[in-house]
């Protein structure tokens, strides 16, 4: 290859579809060249698959913003309106006392989802008018929290005089149920893989062990093959020494990650590879190659998988439901119908805070079919 090297080629994309094995003239591809190309093609396809997740996730972000802040401050402006004027009537003596009740408590329950929503001025008029402040509340919750997650795990989460909120310990809590998820995964595959160590006769064992090793090998002498190549201290032009330096910085990320693939496509942006040597390496060095692949093709599904319930979580689909363009307009549009609802119920419950009589009938309504005050309940739950 010509030593000549682009100006851009530090940045040049490489698929990995074109680190493949290409048949010599007319011959068919080995077994093992075919099972090679398989896995870069997977590795192609789960990383363009990542990457638009990452292009669903901040186009859906700013259609969320676009459709769901205007209805949310809408919301927000109601609610307060209709806690400052249910305090309003509770310093006059027109309400009776189960009223004055019913009024406190959609008051304290306004009044504390918007605290929660970052209203700071709220917290105030919530505890001047409830029987615990907001504090004790979250104390409260966060100490039921604890205990429900500390009996889950079957351990504490943390030291008794270490005092956590309750967005804290959900954290907490979460990361060490997957912790023992994944403890408990790596215990199954470990007692699957020493089942299959003894059913295998042994020169299949040993086979698959030399094949595992020579695998590391292979992937521990292309770093190297890169590290000596591109070491920066040994340039002495400025731009290639950053240049190198950049790649260097790549090649030791993917080597932690045994991420064969980037190691590779480094290579042949670095202009340190010919393109078609895979193509000259025996079958058992491409099968070693390829059980790298493999390792690293189950690790983009299960690094898809976990984006895909990032997004889940984040904008809040259904239990089960997979994020998609489909699924994720369909929970906006189900959102943006929930909080329309939300503000035509709030409108009429102002209506109704502006006349004594109104408010009274309203109040009563309220007394006759009590619901649930919980901060993480919708509004409209509270009035």
């Amino acid at each position: 290859m010509s030593a000549t090297r682009s100006p851009s080629s530090s940045h040049r994309i490489v698929p990995a579809a074109a680190l493949q094995a290409l048949a010599p003239g007319e011959q068919p591809l080995s077994a093992a060249a075919r099972a090679f190309n398989l896995q870069l093609t997977r590795v192609d396809k789960l990383r363009a698959q990542l990457d638009e997740l990452d292009t669903l996730c901040q186009a859906h972000r700013a259609e969320r913003h676009r459709w769901l802040t205007p209805l949310q401050q809408q919301r927000r402006q109601q609610m307060r309106a209709l806690a400052l004027a249910l305090e309003a009537h509770l310093q006059g003596k027109a309400l009776s006392r189960l009223q004055q009740e019913t009024a406190t408590e959609a008051l304290c329950a306004l009044a504390q989802t918007l605290a929660d929503e970052g209203e700071a001025d709220m917290v105030a008029l919530h505890d001047r008018h409830s029987r615990q402040t907001l504090a004790q509340k979250k104390q409260a919750a966060a100490d039921a929290m604890r205990a429900r997650l500390e009996a889950a795990l079957g351990e504490p989460l943390a030291g008794d005089d270490e005092d956590l909120s309750m967005d804290e310990l959900v954290r907490a809590g979460m990361a060490r149920l997957r912790e023992a998820r994944d403890e408990e995964q790596a215990r199954r595959q470990a007692r699957a893989q020493a089942r299959k160590a003894r059913k295998q006769p042994g020169t299949q064992q040993a086979e698959a062990q030399a094949q595992a090793a020579d695998a590391e090998t292979q992937l521990r002498t292309l770093f190297r093959q890169l590290a000596s190549a591109l070491h920066p201290d040994r340039e002495p032009d400025e731009t290639e020494r950053q240049r190198k330096t950049a790649l260097m910085s790549e090649a030791n990320t993917a080597y932690a990650r045994k991420d064969l693939v980037t190691l590779m496509q480094i290579q042949l942006r670095a202009e340190l590879a010919d393109p078609t040597a895979v193509s000259r390496l025996a079958d058992d060095r491409l099968a070693a190659l390829t059980l790298l692949l493999k390792q690293q093709v189950a690790g983009l599904e299960r690094e898809r998988a976990a984006r895909q319930g990032q997004l889940a979580a984040e904008f809040e689909l259904p239990h089960a439901q997979v994020a998609n363009p489909n699924t994720l307009r369909q929970a906006l549009l189900a959102q943006v119908a929930g909080l329309e609802a939300q503000l035509a119920q709030l409108e009429q419950d102002l209506a109704a805070a502006q006349d004594a009589a109104a408010l009274k009938r309203w109040l009563n309504r309220q007394r006759e079919a009590p619901r649930p005050v919980r901060a993480d309940r919708d509004p409209d739950d509270y009035v």
